[in-house]
């Protein structure tokens, strides 16, 4: 494994750079410059992805197997899920497309479903509430905007 972490690092440091530079290529908001812009929150990212990078090319992990085939299928399940989020969360808005994925990804992670369900609730209301109103940046409503 400590070659695949190096050569992995190293996709992700090109990766960091690349998405921190185009993130630079934003055009200037309307109104002028700001000091927190557009690129802020994708700069802050490269730059914390690029620093994870080159930590794990200079401390791979020791050689381990890789994960077994129920795994395989679960990360792939959790994938699959991110996907389906990112789609439906433009038509269905995004409380119930958060509820959806929070509540399983909660379940598949141990939860009782019941916990799971109001797990999913709280946190995507209180997410949508925090952007919508403290951070003014508005997320779709889909369903909800009837």
């Amino acid at each position: 494994m400590r070659l695949n972490d190096r050569v992995f690092g190293m996709l992700m440091l090109i990766l960091a750079v690349v998405y921190g530079w185009e993130a630079t290529q934003f055009p200037e908001p309307f109104g002028g410059s700001e000091s927190v812009g557009p690129e802020t929150f994708p700069i802050i990212l490269s730059f914390f992805l690029g620093v994870s990078a080159i930590y794990m090319m200079l401390k791979p992990d020791p050689d381990e197997a890789w994960p077994v085939l129920p795994m395989l299928i679960e990360l792939i399940c959790v994938v699959l899920a991110i996907l389906v989020f990112a789609w439906a969360i433009e038509p269905l808005g995004f409380i119930p497309a958060a509820v959806a994925i929070v509540t399983y990804l909660a379940w598949r992670m141990g939860a009782d479903l019941k916990m799971s369900l109001i797990i999913g609730v709280t946190s995507s209301v209180s997410i949508f509430f925090i952007f919508n109103n403290v951070l003014e940046l508005a997320l779709p409503l889909g369903l909800l905007e009837l």
